[in-house]
């Protein structure tokens, strides 16, 4: 049995923030070593960066609430959304892709790992718009219920 759109979606941003976390923890994996990171913006203490903070929270917990929503809905609005947030969320891989390419170093593993969760955008696109475009099931409609005889 084929899995629904619903499923697709779930599995495609779970596999998205997994690697997005693991993106970080590459890019962190240095400092483990006795070696120094990339900084982006160099800071004394957390308020200086706090922005920064408040959108990388954003950043993963819009998917998370892509996920839970995907999974409790499905709304020919909420479909919609859900799909202009698949593109939001490609456009911004893409542009962070390109800037990592413009680093004075630039870090193929890294680079490897974005492309590979950039293609994964583009499929949670593709699922998301034949989603979009997909008939609503009728919730209405009374479900078999087994008898016992």
């Amino acid at each position: 049995m084929a899995a629904s759109y619903q499923i697709k979606i779930v599995a495609l941003w779970v596999v998205f923030l997994l690697g997005t976390l693991f993106h970080t923890q590459l890019g962190l994996m240095p400092i483990f070593h006795g070696l120094s990171v990339v900084e982006s913006q160099k800071a004394t203490n957390l308020n200086e960066i706090a922005g920064i903070m408040w959108l990388m929270l954003g950043f993963f917990v819009l998917p998370m609430l892509a996920i839970i929503g995907t999974v409790f809905t499905e709304s020919k609005r909420y479909r919609i959304v859900h799909f202009w947030l698949t593109i939001i969320y490609s456009v911004l891989n893409f542009l962070h892709l390109v800037l990592d390419l413009l680093l004075p170093q630039v870090i193929w593993y890294q680079i490897t790992l974005m492309v590979f969760l950039f293609f994964i955008g583009l499929l949670l696109n593709m699922v998301a718009f034949q989603w979009m475009k997909a008939p609503s099931r009728n919730h209405h409609a009374p479900e078999s219920l087994s008898t016992f005889h």
